[in-house]
């Protein structure tokens, strides 16, 4: 039985598969079965930040592997502690406390349950209990219940009804919608300051500075979804400060880029008070209010300590800024039809197709179209949404792989216009 056969046999159909088995990576590399070697710019969707198998990464494992691999959340769990001064000194740079979990959606339910809680204590006018948040449109939080509702894509809730109550969508960066929507049960506003599967899209900072001043105004919380922007990639540490360095956030969730490869996520939670100088936010989080039997175990916490510890000592999101504008001065005098734009930050780029302009095949968009173009000239990449490819290289990326996949976009691009 080869490996089409075992899939269709023994694994639920929830992915289209590429046609592609990977069974080796190195750095910026994959290889597949028949040896082809790839040029990797998915990185397991934002996922292998210092690419794959790491020196420093495979060490970390490999030493905590031997000690302890995983304990009770009920103990005292030294590594855990570590990471979570790390991550709150060194990277948030603002007083607040950390939870972990295993993933990206995880980490938004916790800040979903955050927002209730916080609505429980912090009632409104009538005494009633808040439970709204609003979150917008082509934003993705999750494949969770809580994820899906909080998802502003009508294609990744269809089949889930009932969904979750208490969430609102209105349009990215309209402000005028987003005021129109706070109402009295209105606790939270959950945002991505840029966009992933909804097409690469950044939050501008006169739509952060409405979001402030509606905190302030309503007493709301700040909630931003770094799961796929956040720990470098942008070029800060924190995704949020790319477009508003002095906003305050009150939570924010992470996952992919902190574990580089290894499944670790987490939400942050501020120390701000929350009334008269009493009540921080964090202890609407108290014992019994959340757990993870696996979250935060010594050897994911050992994972995640070794790469954000190789990103703040190599100064990788300086790297992201640098190639970024490499990649911009590369590409400014390319004239092709079929190419849009090129949008995003730092090594979180995406590649605007003009759709009118490609002709694709039926049940391709044509971000799936370029995607599999490329994968046939040695370039991994993925879509985001239907006219939009991502590049997503490990941080660590070098100039040479960098021109690598520009040539091999620019040949591309080339093809398509004949």
């Amino acid at each position: 039985m080869n490996i089409d056969e075992t899939f269709s046999r023994y694994v639920l159909r929830t992915y289209g598969r590429f046609p592609m088995i990977p069974v080796k990576g190195e750095g910026s590399y994959l290889w597949d079965d028949t040896g082809k070697k790839y040029l990797d710019f998915c990185t397991g969707i934002a996922v292998c930040s210092l690419g794959h198998c790491h020196p420093r990464l495979v060490q970390a494992i490999t030493d905590q592997a031997q000690q302890l691999i995983h304990c009770s959340n009920l103990y005292q769990i030294p590594q855990q502690a570590e990471l979570a001064k790390l991550i709150t000194e060194r990277c948030v740079k603002l007083p607040g406390k950390m939870f972990f979990s295993n993933s990206g959606a995880e980490a938004n339910d916790g800040l979903i349950k955050l927002a209730r809680r916080f609505g429980n204590v912090r009632v409104n006018a009538n005494g009633e209990a808040r439970y709204e948040v609003i979150s917008f449109n082509k934003s993705f939080h999750g494949r969770t219940l809580g994820g899906i509702a909080a998802t502003g894509q009508r294609k990744i809730k269809e089949g889930f009804e009932p969904l979750l109550p208490g969430f609102i969508h209105t349009p990215f960066n309209d402000s005028a919608a987003l005021k129109a929507a706070v109402g009295e049960h209105t606790v939270a506003i959950l945002l991505e300051p840029l966009q992933g599967e909804g097409g690469i899209t950044s939050v501008t900072q006169d739509f952060l500075k409405t979001i402030h001043e509606l905190k302030e105004k309503h007493d709301l919380l700040i909630l931003f979804d770094e799961v796929q922007s956040g720990f470098g990639r942008l070029g800060d540490m924190m995704a949020w400060k790319k477009f508003a360095p002095d906003l305050e956030p009150d939570g924010i969730s992470w996952a992919k880029t902190m574990g580089g490869g290894f499944p670790i996520g987490g939400f942050w939670v501020a120390d701000r008070f929350i009334d008269d100088n009493t009540t921080p936010l964090f202890t609407v989080m108290g014992p019994g209010s959340h757990g993870s039997t696996y979250g935060g175990n010594p050897l994911a916490c050992a994972a995640a300590t070794a790469v954000l510890s190789e990103i703040l000592e190599k100064d990788l999101p300086a790297n992201a800024i640098r190639q970024e504008e490499r990649i911009r001065a590369a590409i400014a005098d390319w004239k092709f039809s079929t190419l849009k734009e090129l949008r995003g930050h730092g090594l979180m780029l995406g590649w605007q197709l003009k759709s009118d302009a490609i002709t694709v095949p039926e049940g391709q968009t044509p971000a799936l179209h370029l995607v599999l173009k490329l994968m046939e000239k040695g370039l991994l990449t993925v879509p985001a949404g239907p006219d939009v490819v991502r590049w997503l290289p490990a941080l660590n990326v070098t100039d040479e792989e960098i021109d690598q996949g520009l040539e091999i976009m620019r040949s591309t691009f080339a093809s398509l216009e004949n």
